[in-house]
């Protein structure tokens, strides 16, 4: 019996032998009158063990067996889901080892076991939260994070893309670096897979702003100076999107917040996946997004999405691609980085007239094109034909003498000067043409 039984125990002997009545009893023992006259005729039946609650020292109905709680704590502690949250383990169970239980019961289980979640938990700071976007597609949060992807030391830099309306991933791409092919991959699965949204939040790194943005002073903009759209800012501009610079990784805490859960999560589904290279990976993404998507996304408080369709007169390949400006000459060829290329003839029409100039568009995905008034050219690798040297028609000339002052008028000198011996006549010919003609 516990102190508290042995107590009842104890007062209640006294009210059955006239010591205490009813009332001193309850106020004692901080229970009601009627409770006290219940366990005075209990006891009087059945003695002491009326107070011991009938299931003590039973096993529940609904208690897991040792051997499903040995098996839930032996995956738990495995190499593949040691460093999964309880919810994700949760998840996995479910998926991958077809276990069934709540998150309460795991819960329980797992701390009883002495085991924690790796998710760490910050002390709680109040602050306001902005609102969600009303409708689908008004903002997009736009960021990379570099991580340990593939367990190991070295980081890969996963860029990403989240609606703020829903918290969908609306794109997502592995690379080495943080870097505007990673940006343009994202893009595109968004614009494909969803549509063009109104804006884009994004930090102020290179990528998105010109390191000049602000440094203008009142007198260069006067003057009319502006300052030059950085090729993320110039594709945003052609599609009719805003490019918003936030300021502190706080204002586009939506996307900070998927990188901790992505960060807890995609290592073990890697893992489990197979997946240990960056091709496998963005492959393993475009499956994962449905996925995750499905667990994590929310309703907007408005259905009507302000995604829209891309227009089937843009090339959304000519868009996200490096744009710069080249000058054609009369062979329609121009120079990039030292080399030359020519535009193809295919359509005489079209051609642009000599020394006009030309956008040059380079992809990783069709190499090099050129573009002129919205006339997209393939272009081919082209070689120069070198400029012809030009000769002077010099007449009849008589044969110039050197003046007796003259260093190297005499071949025994120069041959001493450059140590040659009397036999090498033909060395001595050729340093007396050199040396001794009359443009020497």
């Amino acid at each position: 019996m516990s102190q508290k039984q042995l107590n009842r125990f104890a007062v209640i002997s006294k009210v059955i032998d006239g010591h205490l009545t009813n009332a001193e009893a309850s106020a004692s023992l901080g229970i009601s009158e009627r409770q006290v006259i219940r366990l005075k005729k209990g006891i009087i039946a059945d003695g002491a063990a009326f107070l011991i609650h009938k299931n003590t020292n039973r096993k529940p109905a609904h208690a897991f067996e040792s051997n499903f709680v040995d098996t839930i704590i032996a995956l738990k502690e495995s190499d593949v889901y040691q460093g999964a949250n309880f919810l994700h383990f949760q998840e996995l169970l479910e998926r991958q080892e077809d276990i069934k239980i709540s998150y309460s019961a795991l819960h329980s289980v797992l701390v009883q076991a002495n085991i924690l979640s790796p998710k760490k938990r910050r002390r709680f700071k109040p602050h306001r939260r902005r609102k969600r976007k009303q409708q689908k597609g008004l903002l997009i949060q736009m960021d990379a994070t570099p991580f340990e992807w593939f367990g190991g030391s070295e980081k890969f830099s996963l860029h990403g893309a989240i609606d703020d309306a829903t918290g969908q991933i609306v794109g997502l791409y592995l690379t080495k670096n943080e870097c505007l092919h990673g940006y343009w991959e994202t893009t595109r699965q968004m614009i494909l897979n969803h549509g063009i949204p109104v804006s884009i939040y994004a930090d102020r790194h290179a990528i998105f702003l010109s390191q000049n943005t602000g440094k203008l002073s009142v007198e260069d903009q006067l003057a009319g100076k502006v300052v030059n759209d950085t090729q993320f800012g110039r594709a945003m501009k052609e599609l009719g999107i805003t490019l918003i610079p936030a300021r502190s990784p706080q204002a586009k805490g939506r996307v900070e917040r998927l990188w901790e859960t992505l960060q807890s999560r995609l290592p073990i589904e890697f893992a489990i996946a197979g997946v240990s290279s960056v091709n496998q990976a963005n492959i393993f993404l475009a499956s994962y997004i449905h996925a995750f998507n499905e667990r994590f996304s929310v309703t907007p408080a408005e259905a009507e999405s302000a995604f829209r369709t891309l227009p089937d007169s843009i090339d959304i390949d000519t868009v996200l691609c490096v744009k710069m400006k080249r000058v054609v000459d009369s062979g329609f060829a121009f120079s990039f980085y030292n080399r030359h290329f020519v535009l193809t003839t295919a359509n005489q029409l079209l051609l642009p007239p000599p020394k006009a100039t030309v956008s040059v568009l380079i992809s990783t995905r069709f190499g090099i094109k050129a573009q002129y008034n919205h006339t997209v050219f393939e272009v081919l690798p082209y070689i120069k034909p070198a400029k012809a040297a030009k000769v002077k028609p010099y007449g009849k000339r008589e044969p110039w003498i050197p003046p007796d002052s003259h260093y190297f008028k005499y071949g025994h000198a120069l041959m001493n000067k450059v140590s040659f011996e009397d036999s090498d006549r033909d060395i001595l010919l050729m340093l007396e043409l050199i040396f001794l003609k009359q443009y020497a």
